[in-house]
């Protein structure tokens, strides 16, 4: 694990916000609003939605962020399931200005070759840019290629693959195209989508391919069963804390100094993993004297669909695991590690 995971976090954030000191405040909120617009579903899969660098400075500023915390939080929970494993090398699709290799350099220590996907030139230019500002030899040595996201993809083989925030600009066929090149080039794939319910069946549909690849889910499922949520019932997802810049807070509204990125996510791996016991699964409910805990644990052998699905009381006669509970995350395993 990465010891300097915060001063990556900071260092980004900085960098974004240098960028936006030549950029008039209408433009970019004008941009940025225009680029969501885009990216909620009217954007043809053949044509790259950052169309010049105005428009890439603002959205990277307004996302950035929230890809990184929510990439971060999703590569925690393979090195927790594998926590002696790094990898040497990286390769990010449709990986724009470059937040997951930012989020990688945040997870993990040592050298490390680093390689950024994406048909966009302005935000790869970008991505480029804004790693020769870090301290990172890895960023600073990543390379930035021009690559068409979809059905003719073909990835060099790598340690890791992580895909975030694609999946839903693609067709089902080009998704589909997509997921089986990064589970036969990656050892280990990490795939992110938004915290939606329709962001949520394109993860399961991934995993379910992941799974038939050969490759061992390592999280955030304990196990490598069917999913045991009722399709339109619930989703699985979960959520990161965001640090907002002025241009959120002009964008959105608001003056809180944070939001919470709602992501779904897998994290699958050619090699030995070790899956968290069970998972949290929605915040812990606080009550007078008692913790309330929505699990997603491992399926009795035989049981049917929904029996991964649990929901633990711990109360005060609980002792320290009461005091856990009571400090327990979203997304966290239970019962902590000891």
């Amino acid at each position: 694990m990465n010891a300097s995971a915060p001063t990556t976090a900071e260092t980004l954030r900085s960098t974004l916000g240098r960028l936006l000191d030549g950029l008039p405040p209408k433009q970019a909120s004008a941009a940025v609003e225009r680029l969501i617009a885009s990216y909620r579903g009217q954007t043809p899969t053949d044509a790259p939605v950052l169309r010049d660098r105005s428009d890439v400075v603002a959205y990277a500023a307004y996302r950035m962020p929230a890809t990184f915390e929510a990439v971060r939080a999703a590569l925690d929970g393979l090195a927790q399931a594998a926590p002696d494993w790094v990898p040497g090398s990286h390769v990010d699709v449709g990986g724009g200005t470059g937040a997951a290799t930012w989020a990688v350099d945040a997870t993990w220590d040592g050298p490390r070759e680093t390689t950024v996907l994406d048909w966009a030139e302005p935000a790869l230019a970008l991505g480029k840019e804004l790693a020769a500002a870090s301290a990172s030899p890895a960023l600073r040595s990543a390379g930035w290629r021009r690559a068409v996201i979809g059905s003719g993809l073909a990835l060099p083989d790598a340690d890791l693959v992580t895909v975030s925030y694609v999946l839903g600009e693609l067709t089902a066929q080009a998704r589909t195209a997509v997921v089986a090149e990064a589970a036969r080039a990656g050892r280990a794939v990490v795939l992110i989508e938004p915290g939606t319910p329709e962001g949520y069946l394109r993860i399961r549909e991934a995993r379910e391919q992941l799974i038939a690849a050969g490759l061992r889910v390592a999280a955030p499922c304990p196990h490598d069963g069917t999913c045991p949520i009722e399709v339109g019932q619930d989703w699985c997802h979960f959520s990161a804390r965001v640090s907002r810049s002025s241009l959120h807070r002009q964008v959105k509204g608001g003056s809180l100094a944070y939001e919470d990125e709602k992501f779904s996510y897998v994290a699958a791996a050619r090699f030995p993993v070790e899956p968290v016991p069970a998972r949290i699964t929605r915040r812990p409910q606080i009550r007078k004297g008692l913790v309330l805990l929505d699990l997603c644990g491992p399926p009795e052998a035989g049981a049917g669909p929904g029996t991964g699905l649990t929901r633990a009381t711990v109360t005060k006669r609980h002792g320290a695991l009461y005091k856990a509970a009571r400090d327990a995350d979203w997304g966290r395993q239970w019962p902590p590690a000891e």
